[in-house]
């Protein structure tokens, strides 16, 4: 896979994660929030949008969710 392909398919696994949680970029920066770390809605939509975060962002966004399981394949 390109580097590209591996982008979008993080952005894709963070929005199915949002989207499992019922939960859109304007909940995700409050709870965010909650847990000390402060982002902006653009700043938020830009790094999702293009899938070009990291994994520490990542990992925020999970416990920002309570999520505890993310499943990257069947």
């Amino acid at each position: 896979m390109t580097q590209e392909e591996w982008n979008k398919q993080a952005a894709n696994l963070l929005k199915a994660e949002l989207a499992r949680a019922g939960v859109g970029y304007e909940e995700l920066i409050d709870k965010l929030k909650e847990i000390g770390v402060d982002e902006s809605y653009k700043g938020i939509a830009a790094k999702i949008n293009r899938g070009t975060f990291s994994f520490a962002f990542f990992m925020q966004c999970m416990g920002a969710l309570n999520v505890k399981i993310v499943r990257l394949g069947e």
